[in-house]
């Protein structure tokens, strides 16, 4: 008996609808991953938890992501494009290009005192090694990544380039700059959540203060403007 081939057009058809149910179901996932992560914090959120809110089981959660450390990094993603949004608004604001610093520093702090799941995660995946992270996260996720983090990046070092050329900020490489900006950042914003600051009250006599978000703002904020003006 012969056979009819599938003709061209119904095999492509196929192959975009199942390319649109797989990315349906990563986006279920990743929802799922974010809202657990904004429920429970980064270290409670198990494969289970997630596997279990979209109704699958865990081995359909590995069909689409290489392992938690890629479900964790493409869960950045969304925050850094959240955060990048805040970081455009704070870029247009009116003033000089030291106002504008101030206002991507003050808004970098307020969307990751507001999002705590957001500083967990970025520094998990900052604790390890771009070797280990290659590793364990495909190709097309740590290009989402990298996009990500840049994409913040960029707002804020297009700002300090701004002031450079304007002659308010004295900057060698504001790429290196912004991105330090980032990485201690995300350190002020821990010491932000716990809200607490170790002194001396004697020699060798440890004892407890305490420091508020406002105040870790206004030091990030500070520190900036110093590091961006340093010899003027």
């Amino acid at each position: 008996m012969a056979t009819t081939a599938p003709r061209e057009g119904s095999t492509d058809g196929r192959r975009t609808a199942a390319a649109a149910r797989r990315r349906q179901r990563e986006s279920e996932i990743l929802d799922a991953t974010r809202a657990l992560f904004d429920e429970r914090g980064v270290r409670d959120a198990q494969i289970e938890d997630i596997a279990k809110a979209v109704g699958i089981n865990r081995a359909i959660v590995y069909r689409h992501f290489t392992g938690k450390e890629e479900l964790f990094a493409l869960t950045l993603v969304g925050y850094l494009d959240e955060l990048r949004a805040e970081l455009l608004r704070a870029s247009g604001s009116p003033g000089t290009p030291t106002d504008r610093l101030s206002a991507m520093v003050s808004a970098f702090v307020e969307y990751g005192v507001a999002h705590p799941a957001f500083v967990d995660c970025a520094q998990s995946l900052m604790r390890r090694t771009g070797t280990e992270l290659l590793q364990e996260i495909s190709e097309n996720a740590m290009f989402r990544l990298g996009r990500g983090i840049s994409g913040c990046l960029a707002v804020l070092s297009t700002g300090l380039q701004a002031g450079v050329e304007s002659g308010d900020f004295t900057v060698e490489d504001p790429v290196v700059l912004a991105n330090m900006l980032y990485a201690s950042g995300l350190g002020a914003l821990q010491l932000a959540r716990v809200g607490i600051l170790v002194t001396e009250a004697a020699p060798g006599v440890p004892t407890i203060g305490s420091i508020s978000s406002d105040q870790v703002k206004q030091y990030l904020v500070a520190s900036a403007l110093a590091l961006a003006t340093r010899g003027n």
